[in-house]
């Protein structure tokens, strides 16, 4: 069981900081570190955006980040390299160094190492997913992080917001209702088909190998046109066939991104992802495959 106390009811003041987390020749990555001010130790999340993989920053989700820091986790929002200069699997490594990073560093936020876990939306869903599944693949965990070694990429949950779970699916769905928005992203990050069936949440599973399972939620609206709904749907059908718990919490007539515009059903999302990590947090974490 995790040391760390989490009561999804409760709140405090959050303070933001922003730092580097991550040097490369290309440039600097920076993170977002939202800290309630409190005695912790507290719960750590990773946040993810998304942008089809070319778009967007680490402030993107700061309406949910703000609200799961104030019931006390520490939200740690990243950037990444984005496509076209950075395809696959780029950004799925940047965010497997700063899952470690923040294991790593994790006395100086007042996190609990133990209860990290990460949420990813649209395309930061696919990264966060991989990363949950393969934490320890050679080219996720290709960036050293000094005094880090022992740490890995393990995550304690996931939190799955819109995400693209079956990138090559949604761009067969592209192509057939003829969506550039679908296509040429996800050929530009990817680079090919056989690369978008490579780096698949839903392939993993079907293709029977050996992955981890951290607990999962999935928030889907029912009104989001980037994302079909035969993905989640599918997706949740073949996590729990491979012994993963996961759970599906669909909002009625919601868009895609929903969660980031104030108002009653981001409320509500927000609220079941809070009331979900308190249940993970209560028992000890499910053993992996």
């Amino acid at each position: 069981m995790s040391s760390v106390a989490y009561n999804p009811t409760a709140r405090f003041d959050v303070v933001t900081t922003d730092l580097v987390y991550l040097e490369h020749q290309s440039g600097s990555l920076e993170a977002t570190i939202y800290q309630p001010q409190g005695e912790g130790p507290f719960p750590g999340l990773v946040d993810v955006h998304g942008g089809r993989w070319f778009l967007n920053d680490r402030s993107a989700d700061r309406h949910m980040n703000i609200a799961l820091a104030a019931s006390g986790m520490v939200v740690v929002a990243v950037d990444f390299r984005l496509a076209p200069d950075h395809p696959y699997p780029a950004q799925v490594a940047d965010v497997n160094y700063a899952i470690r990073w923040t294991k790593a560093n994790s006395a100086q936020f007042n996190i609990d190492p133990a209860s990290v876990g990460a949420i990813g939306c649209s395309s930061g869903g696919h990264t966060v997913v991989l990363n949950g599944m393969r934490p320890r693949h050679p080219l996720y965990a290709s960036l050293p992080l000094a005094g880090g070694e022992d740490v890995d990429a393990s995550l304690r949950f996931m939190l799955c917001c819109w995400s693209v779970l079956d990138p090559y699916a949604r761009y067969l769905w592209g192509i057939e209702i003829n969506d550039e928005r679908f296509i040429g992203p996800t050929e530009s990050y990817f680079g090919n088909q056989a690369n978008m069936r490579e780096g698949n949440p839903q392939e993993l599973l079907d293709r029977g190998g050996a992955v981890e399972l951290p607990p999962t939620i999935i928030i889907q609206g029912t009104n989001d046109n980037n994302i079909p709904l035969f993905i989640p749907e599918k997706f949740e059908v073949s996590y729990r066939a491979a012994g993963g718990h996961v759970e599906v919490e669909w909002f009625e007539g919601m868009p895609h991104q929903f969660g980031n515009t104030p108002g009653p059903e981001s409320d509500r999302a927000i609220e079941r992802m809070k009331g979900f990590v308190a249940q993970q947090l209560s028992h000890p974490a499910v053993a992996q495959v």
